[in-house]
């Protein structure tokens, strides 16, 4: 990953108030994210940028991560808004190339990469804003999920979901758990177990998103949210914050290694390498 560097805005961003000259801003890209934080307001902004559809392989796992971290350990940043670069899709989720023919020790990274992405974007002191600006289903669900506030583009085509069921794998307990507290038990058992995916105006009905708005107002409503939970002393939300999470948090931490094992149990057997070998026959049809 390349170190963070200055760079001068081409044209003002929906986090820069128009007739003001531009704030600075540094940037960082690697391949898959781009991260540029504007330095007045301590607002950055994550784009995920891996075409097709964003799928969340190993590398853009630990980009992501290392990312994230830039931000955390960075002073002048208190808040990230994560969306997408790519049209129509804000993250297709886990990539299932990861899951399918590879070795015991490659399962074994890329599932602790996964669980790492999550304990530092649900654990994050920053405000975190996902603007889900395209479809979302899996993992994608779970880094909106995951993130303190998530604004959905009021688009019917868009849909977000822990559809697991349907691919024949499981969503592992701290999946779960995120969803349950963000929708409550009933709608998040009915959910999972259905494998849905909800299209946005009834992910909006039940509270998976937050707020839909038209696509072309989603960047300016999520810095007006931002501006909203900024506006909080940093400590005073930073410990409420913690003070709700740390449970599931904990939870993973405690059982990190037996997820990790049990994940490649699962993943190993061949009824399931079979189900993800289709899944896979059937994305290649619909190109």
């Amino acid at each position: 990953p390349t170190a963070w560097g200055r760079a001068a805005r081409p044209s003002p961003s929906p986090l820069q108030p128009p007739g003001l000259p531009l704030a600075p801003c540094r940037s960082f890209s690697n391949n898959k994210i781009q991260v540029e934080l504007d330095e007045s307001s301590g607002i950055a902004m994550m784009k995920f940028k891996s075409p097709p559809v964003n799928s969340l392989s190993l590398e853009f796992l630990t980009e992501f991560s290392i990312s994230l971290e830039k931000l955390e350990n960075d002073r002048a940043c208190r808040g990230v808004i994560i969306t997408s670069a790519v049209p129509k899709i804000f993250s297709s989720g886990l990539d299932i190339t990861e899951m399918c023919g590879k070795s015991v020790e490659h399962y074994a990274e890329f599932w602790r990469a996964v669980q790492e992405l999550w304990l530092r974007l649900y654990g994050s002191s920053m405000v975190t804003v996902a603007a889900v600006n395209g479809s979302s289903p899996a993992g994608g669900c779970l880094v909106a999920l995951s993130c303190d506030y998530r604004i959905m583009a009021e688009n019917p085509k868009f849909s977000i979901g822990l559809n697991e069921a349907q691919l024949g794998i499981v969503a592992p307990f701290w999946f779960k758990d995120t969803f349950v507290n963000v929708v409550g038990h009933r709608t998040a058992e009915r959910s999972l177990q259905l494998g849905c995916l909800h299209p946005a105006p009834e992910a909006h009905k039940l509270g998976l998103v937050d707020e839909l708005v038209p696509e072309e107002k989603l960047m300016e409503k999520a810095a007006a949210v931002m501006a909203q939970w900024l506006a909080l002393p940093d400590h005073a939300r930073q410990l409420t914050k913690t003070m709700m999470r740390k449970a599931v948090l904990d939870r993973l931490v405690a059982h990190r290694e037996e997820d990790i094992k049990n994940f490649i149990t699962f993943v190993s057997k061949e009824s399931i390498q079979k189900s993800l070998r289709m899944y896979m026959e059937m994305l290649k049809k619909r190109k």
